[in-house]
């Protein structure tokens, strides 16, 4: 396993993606001699691409569309990747480990802004991501959670995951009556822009906004959020990629780094260089 050094991220698309400069940064730190790279692949040419990937592989980041054909090419799971149906994270070797990082990230980002009451939550969206941040709100103590949907039929997995976490769970449209929640969590896709008589009354009764977009910053619904704390999807996608290299380095998402503060450090301003 020591001789594989070959990292890098796919999705499609991909060339927005911060996650080559956040890895180089820690691997330079922690004086591995890795490299970290992206590619664009779609759904369809996923299975084809990791087929043909060789001995020199470590492992992979995938990003959206490809964390549910990941989940089907692994050979093992972890517990968040089975509760989820999303793998972000592959570790290659002898199989193929599949692991949900976004999790921990969701949880590691509210940890980092010192929001830990969180008992009534409203996600915004169904797919892979608000997949994650249930979990991760049943792990931090919600004991309800309203997802707003377009189709509010596309929420079924949401339904079955509440239910093996014993979470009460409440799937409507996203222009249905509000009540006060302490946290939201938008996981529509980056751009999404709603219409005021929907976001009104969502900005008004929200909470703490944790907006997993993060680029173009602010999104429309952080830029008018102004009753309570904004916390960026850069900060979930910082935390994902720390445990990420806990995974490439020891196989455990939950083993920290060596000096994993000053690691954090270095790919915090790592993300902001030009």
């Amino acid at each position: 396993m020591l001789t594989r050094t070959r990292l890098a991220v796919w999705g499609d698309p991909i060339s927005h993606s911060r996650s080559p400069r956040l890895h180089a940064a820690a691997y330079e730190r922690l004086g591995l001699a890795w490299d970290y790279g992206r590619r664009q692949v779609d759904a369809a040419a996923f299975p084809s691409a990791l087929a043909a990937l060789d001995e020199t592989w470590r492992g992979l980041s995938l990003t959206m569309p490809l964390k549910e054909v990941a989940h089907e090419a692994a050979n093992e799971l972890d517990v968040h990747a089975r509760l989820t149906g999303a793998v972000n994270t592959l570790l290659l070797g002898e199989g193929r480990q599949g692991f949900n990082t976004d999790v921990g990230g969701i949880v590691d980002a509210f940890a980092h802004a010192g929001v830990d009451a969180i008992r009534r939550v409203r996600i915004l969206g169904a797919g892979a991501t608000a997949a994650s941040a249930l979990v991760a709100v049943g792990e931090l103590g919600a004991q309800s959670v309203e997802v707003r949907a377009r189709r509010p039929e596309s929420a079924r997995r949401l339904r079955t995951i509440a239910a093996e976490l014993s979470i009460g769970i409440t799937i409507v449209p996203f222009d249905a009556p509000t009540d006060d929640v302490d946290v939201t969590i938008a996981t529509l896709p980056s751009g999404t822009a709603l219409d005021t008589s929907v976001s009104a009354p969502l900005r008004a009764s929200g909470g703490v906004l944790f907006e997993a977009a993060y680029a173009p910053w602010p999104s429309a619904l952080a830029a008018g959020w102004e009753q309570a704390p904004v916390i960026s999807g850069f900060e979930m996608l910082l935390y994902q990629a720390v445990r990420q290299i806990r995974i490439f380095l020891h196989g455990s998402q939950d083993r920290p780094l060596p000096d994993e503060d000053v690691i954090v450090a270095v790919m915090r301003s790592a993300s902001m260089e030009d």
